[in-house]
């Protein structure tokens, strides 16, 4: 077993193919196949399966390269501190569902970073693309959110998945509308009240089951709906529809502006935001960063209940 070797597993892992890895890595894809043959028959398990779609992490897989990284990490210290003393190279995945506070942290993250050399990803996407990310190893970690009537069939996956969900703070249900928008002003709004503007929300392609939706009220029929698949667009049409999204309430507007603004919405329920992160893996260094940098952003809001 070779430090190479290790550093090929983690790089499929991450990219979700070996052509893709064997791009990223400078590696012919049959080499990088037979290294990672060579490297499951010496340890005596399958550390990926392939699928259509790419390949998979198996379970002693996810175990086997969280050891990987670990290892990995402490060769990388090793050889900044006796080698060359060239700082070494961070990495960082993060999926997320559209949150724009999940940016500003990743936003912290990489300032922080401290580094002249990183490599750090975050996708805003999908709900069943954000777990099948962290499942897989593609992320370290997800952010999403839970509700009474989500929180079940979620559960369920991230327990079949080996996540782990741990929540970061508790928020009253809003809506995000434009500043100029005829109830922007209001203190609090009803769904009764929006049902003549568009509602926006976010498409989750063939995993369109009420459970992966982003938006509380997944259920509710709306005589004016539109689905998008990212933030700027839909922050375009909250402005330029008079559009509503029903979310957490939280937009920081030194990376967002003003244009936006969010306003209560009268409704008993609870959203409970979190993060996800696979069980059987330990986080790198800046894993643990970007989850003090979410936490450090959640803080106030934990004692606003907002």
């Amino acid at each position: 077993m070779t430090l190479q070797q290790l550093r090929y597993a983690i790089g499929i892992a991450r990219h979700g193919s070996f052509s893709e890895a064997a791009t990223r890595l400078f590696i012919s894809q049959p080499s990088l196949s037979a290294a990672i043959k060579d490297l499951e028959a010496e340890v005596g398990i399958s550390i990926f399966t392939r699928t259509p779609r790419g390949v998979s992490v198996t379970a002693e897989g996810a175990e086997f390269l969280g050891y990987a990284r670990q290892v990995i990490e402490q060769a990388d210290l090793i050889e900044s501190r006796y080698r060359d003393a060239k700082p070494q190279r961070r990495l960082f995945s993060v999926s997320t569902q559209h949150y724009a506070f999940a940016v500003n942290a990743f936003v912290d993250l990489v300032r922080a970073i401290g580094t002249d050399e990183y490599e750090c990803t975050i996708r805003e996407t999908r709900t069943h693309e954000i777990i099948d990310d962290v499942k897989n190893l593609r992320s370290e970690v997800g952010i999403l959110y839970e509700c009474a009537f989500n929180k079940r069939v979620l559960e369920k996956l991230f327990a079949e998945s080996s996540l782990s969900f741990t929540p970061l703070f508790e928020s009253m249900p809003h809506v995000f509308v434009s500043a100029r928008h005829p109830l922007a002003q209001k203190r609090k709004i009803s769904l009764d009240e929006l049902e003549g503007y568009p509602c926006l929300s976010f498409d989750q392609g063939e995993h369109n089951s009420f459970h992966f939706a982003e938006e509380i009220q997944s259920t509710r029929v709306h005589k004016k709906s539109i689905k998008v698949s990212d933030r700027a667009t839909l922050f375009n049409l909250l402005i330029g529809l008079d559009g509503y999204t029903i979310s957490t309430g939280i937009l920081p507007s030194d990376l967002n502006g003003k244009d936006i603004v969010p306003v209560r919405l009268d409704l008993d329920e609870r959203i409970t935001v979190g993060y996800l992160v696979h069980r059987n893996v330990g986080l790198s260094a800046a894993g643990e960063m970007y989850l003090d940098h979410l936490r450090a952003f959640a803080k106030p809001r934990q004692s606003k209940k907002r």
